[in-house]
Parts: structure tokens; C-alpha cells; sequence
């Protein structure tokens, strides 16, 4: 899993019990995973349309450092589905796992339009083209 993003806990992040709201994570990861997938599917109307199962394994607090992971795991004819993992950056304690988030290529009316991707690519190669 590549870990791309990190972010701060600050008091603005937190909930009534002191710990890490998990509203603000998901809004994270969820801009996290589009941003990745605009990036993959070269479209900037990518959206989320699935994620499963979401697995709340520990907590985070004020001051923590936490970093988000995403690894691609297929590529349909619209779509790019992602799993995520968020952990802590210093001691690597999983914070948030999700086996399946699907990210679907739009067209210009909002319908779903095939991109054409089967692989990751990475821009460095893009570039070499």
C-alpha cells in the first residue's frame, strides 16, 4: 500500500470524546481516493460511487500524525477500485481499514464513460510518452 497523504490532528478534527471524528476521516479519505483516481483514469469527473465496510480499528488524537494509503485493486470499463488504509505515522497503528472504495469515470452529461485504463500508471511515464 502506498501512503501518499499525511495530515495533523488538530482540535477542529476532533470529536465531543477527544479522539479523531470519524466524519473528518472519511471526508479525507474519500478526497484522497478522487484525487487519486482523477489522476489514474485522467478525468476530472471521477466520483466516488461505493465503499464498503468501513472498519474503525483504533483512534487518533490531538497532535497525532496520521497517513493515508490507497493500492488499486481492479480496473473496470468505468471504474478504478481502491482499498484504503489509515494508520498512525509514528507508531503504525492501523487507524481505519477499507477493503473497497469504487471510483467511476463520468462523461460530460454525468454518465458513467469507459476510460480505457486496465494498469496504475504513474505520471513520470506519462511524460516519457
Amino acid at each position: 500500500m502506498n501512503f501518499h497523504t499525511r495530515k495533523w490532528i488538530k482540535p477542529e478534527d476532533l470529536n465531543p470524546n477527544g479522539t479523531l471524528f470519524g466524519g473528518r476521516l472519511l471526508e479525507w479519505i474519500d478526497e484522497e481516493a478522487a484525487l487519486y483516481a482523477i489522476i489514474q483514469l485522467e478525468n476530472p469527473r471521477t466520483v466516488t460511487k461505493f465503499m464498503s465496510e468501513i472498519n474503525f480499528r483504533s483512534s487518533a488524537k490531538k497532535g497525532d500524525i496520521i497517513e493515508i494509503g490507497l493500492e488499486p485493486s481492479a480496473f473496470g470499463r468505468t471504474s478504478l477500485t481502491l482499498a484504503c488504509e489509515v494508520r498512525n505515522k509514528m507508531t503504525r497503528e492501523v487507524i481505519i481499514s477499507i477493503d473497497k472504495i469504487i471510483m467511476v469515470s463520468l462523461d460530460g452529461d454525468g454518465n458513467p464513460a469507459a476510460h480505457g485504463k486496465t494498469e496504475t500508471e504513474y505520471v513520470k511515464d506519462r511524460l516519457e510518452k
